[in-house]
């Protein structure tokens, strides 16, 4: 149902929404004195440009360079919310009341990976404010409505609808609402309301070709946001959860390798030193179900470890040869991200170049460490080319490529990756899977028996 108008919600929540400005001391050389021009003239560009180009500089000066955003007041006592984009570089943010005054503002913490900044302002009296609601109860095609400061102009209030929801930018915690409700610059970090007037989402960004609204508008949902801002009132930082490992999604192929009976679960890669080490997850395992959740893809687990309590141990449910496991796992806090570890050393078999699907391959020795830069830790066999006509090609296969295991069993011969897929075979698999290291980091691929 189309409301009859927005003017009775944008009072009530427009009071709750600022205006940020920041201001960013950049240094800059000062030049001898030159022409004086009115701005805006034509000739300003040209005598800039005249001016770099002569001697006598006299050192650098200070400039003072400013920025608009938008921001919104989550408590009475001058809590508010932003994106961490408007405050990053800002040596003063300023806030501007929707009913009158101006206040220094200060930054209590910020999530570069979520891009929210949570501020204090202290305004002597109770502030009006707004609180979060349930982004994951919004539908596409729920109406929406946006306030904040776009492009300078101050409190402008815009409609629209939720267009899409969970979209991705390039964030590992990314969780969007994208929405059609004019965004532009400046309503960077202003709140994106629902009918109710609660708050399920922070605008962020927008894809236009010229930087103008075009209608493709993203906000961080409140989901996330909510968690984000309760941590950093509390601590100044994000603290989220660790469970060491690399996964990547389960593709057809991949599932029929692995015997499963449909395609999802997050396929573990690697497991270096961590908590999931401890518990007993190996490479291979899929995790299908986390803290009782089923698990469809990785970005899906990604933010449901992030959002588990620190030390908390949890049960994680993995396919492993076929049969399901449940391991109890102790959440560790992710500091910085931690690479893996490749399989010990082992002595190398020089043996002569052989074709096993379209892959031309040889045992990892001392020429091809040398030729493809291989770490002296790695051993199984190197891709020395790839057939274009074939599956591994277009599974994105390439020369230097080291495969490390096949049908989740260590190889250092190509005999023995015959052997594993002819046992596949023998199982009725169409598909067999490869571990493969590139530049150190693991993945896996799934192969096509049949072509």
């Amino acid at each position: 149902m189309i409301p009859n108008s927005f003017a009775e919600l944008a009072a009530r929540l427009s009071p709750a929404v600022v205006n940020i400005t920041t201001t960013t001391n950049v240094a800059e050389v000062q030049r001898g004195p030159g022409p004086v021009l009115p701005p805006g003239s034509p000739f300003e560009d040209f005598f800039r440009d005249f001016m770099d180009r002569q001697p006598g500089q006299q050192g650098p000066r200070d400039r003072r360079s400013n920025a608009l955003g938008s921001g919104f007041i989550i408590s009475a006592d001058g809590y508010i919310v932003t994106n961490n984009h408007v405050i990053e570089q800002a040596d003063q943010v300023r806030v501007e009341l929707f009913e009158g005054g101006e206040y220094d503002a200060t930054v209590i913490g910020r999530d570069p990976r979520t891009d929210i900044a949570l501020l204090k302002i202290d305004a002597g009296k109770e502030l009006p404010f707004v609180s979060f609601g349930n982004s994951d109860a919004a539908k596409v095609g729920d109406w929406v409505l946006a306030i904040g400061n776009p492009l300078g102009q101050g409190f402008s209030v815009s409609s629209g609808i939720v267009s899409a929801r969970n979209r991705t930018l390039q964030g590992s915690y990314d969780d969007f609402i994208q929405t059609d409700a004019a965004i532009n610059r400046g309503n960077s970090g202003g709140p994106l309301f629902d009918m109710a007037g609660e708050v399920i989402g922070v605008n962020t960004a927008i894809l236009s070709p010229n930087g103008g609204s075009i209608g493709i508008g993203f906000a961080m949902s409140s989901a996330v946001v909510e968690r984000v801002v309760a941590q950093l009132k509390d601590f100044g930082e994000t603290r989220r959860g660790w469970l060491g490992v690399r996964i990547q999604n389960v593709d057809e192929d991949m599932a029929d390798a692995l015997g499963l009976d449909e395609t999802y679960g997050a396929l573990v890669t690697d497991v270096p030193e961590g908590p999931a080490a401890k518990a007993g997850l190996k490479s291979g395992d899929v995790i299908v179900a986390y803290d009782g959740e089923k698990i469809d893809d990785t970005r899906e687990i990604v933010r449901l470890v992030a959002d588990t309590e620190i030390d908390r141990t949890v049960p994680i449910e993995v396919i492993r040869d076929g049969e399901r496991e449940t391991l109890e796992v102790t959440i560790g806090l992710l500091e910085e991200p931690t690479l893996a570890a490749a399989a010990g050393p082992g002595e190398k078999q020089k043996q002569a170049e052989e074709t096993v699907l379209g892959l031309a391959l040889s045992p990892v020795g001392p020429e091809q460490r040398e030729q493809f830069g291989i770490e002296d830790d790695v051993k199984g066999l190197v891709v020395t080319s790839v057939d274009e006509s074939a599956d591994a090609f277009d599974k994105g296969m390439r020369a230097g490529d080291v495969i490390v295991e096949v049908g989740q069993e260590p190889v250092t011969t190509p005999r023995e990756m015959r052997e594993r897929i002819r046992a596949a075979e023998d199982a009725g698999r169409n598909s067999i899977l490869l571990l493969v290291r590139r530049d150190g980091q693991p993945r896996f691929v799934a192969l096509n028996l049949s072509s």
